[in-house]
């Protein structure tokens, strides 16, 4: 495989899937290779629903991932609002592990009451948390969040600094949700829209508020792709690639690559 230009590039969003995470990491590892990638942030996910032993195991993983290939990998911690350890867990991971910010997935939806004191100590910590939001036509999962959830917990914290992922599935449905909310970012992540949607989005809501992630170990050519063949100039194209993640995320370590 032909290795891409250099250029800066960081993933915002990838993960380390509990299912088989040993296969993930070294595909991850491969990719940031013959991509020339600066830095992954990794989450880990498995269930649906995790509960505390599941979600105690994936960040674990994370936190070897992270050791292993510190050049690498970053990590976000992964919580379930739900348990009743998710703010211990929180403080550990962040404090104690070098996790640099949350991610949370479909244990609720992103708005549910419960999920409060996360963002509560996201301010105060100044992270950001990364949420899975996806409005399918059909099969929409139990508890998956929208743009809508995701507007209400930006006018609910204003201070938050809030990534809804993958556009919300839909652009013209999440992007529009939240396009007026300066505190929340996107990621275009996963491979699943049309040439256009990308153009749609900085429309919205500028380049300033867009970031990069591929959802690997799925696709990354195609993400990239649609960065350089989206209508922008070069300097906002190196914004959406690197520069706003590097700055949302200043929690990054960095060793030389």
């Amino acid at each position: 495989m032909k290795r891409l230009p250099k250029r800066k590039v960081i993933d915002v969003h990838t993960h380390i899937l509990g299912y088989d995470p040993e296969a993930n990491i070294a595909s991850l590892v491969k990719a940031a290779e013959v991509y020339n990638i600066d830095k992954l942030l990794i989450s880990p996910l498995k269930s649906l629903f995790s509960d505390e032993e599941e979600v105690k195991y994936l960040n674990d993983y994370a936190t070897d991932a992270v050791k292993r290939y510190p050049d690498i990998f970053d990590a976000y911690v992964y919580l379930n609002p739900v348990h009743d350890n998710a703010l211990e867990l929180m403080k550990r991971e962040i404090e104690d592990k070098g996790k640099v910010a949350v991610k949370l997935w479909m244990c609720t939806f992103c708005d549910d009451p419960r999920a409060y004191p996360i963002y509560e100590k996201c301010i105060e910590y100044d992270i950001p948390v990364l949420i899975h939001s996806f409005l399918k036509t059909v099969g929409q999962l139990e508890n998956e969040t929208t743009g809508v959830h995701v507007h209400n917990v930006a006018q609910r914290y204003p201070e938050a600094k809030i990534v809804m992922a993958h556009l919300g599935a839909n652009c013209y449905h999440g992007v529009k949700a939240i396009r007026n909310d300066k505190n929340v970012w996107v990621d275009f992540c996963g491979s699943i829209y049309r040439g256009d949607d990308l153009d749609y989005t900085i429309r919205q809501v500028g380049t300033d508020r867009v970031l990069f992630g591929t959802d690997m170990p799925g696709s990354y050519t195609t993400n990239y792709g649609q960065v350089l063949d989206a209508d922008i100039t070069e300097a906002q194209a190196d914004d959406i690639l690197y520069n706003n993640t590097a700055k949302l995320f200043d929690r990054l370590h960095w060793y030389g690559r």
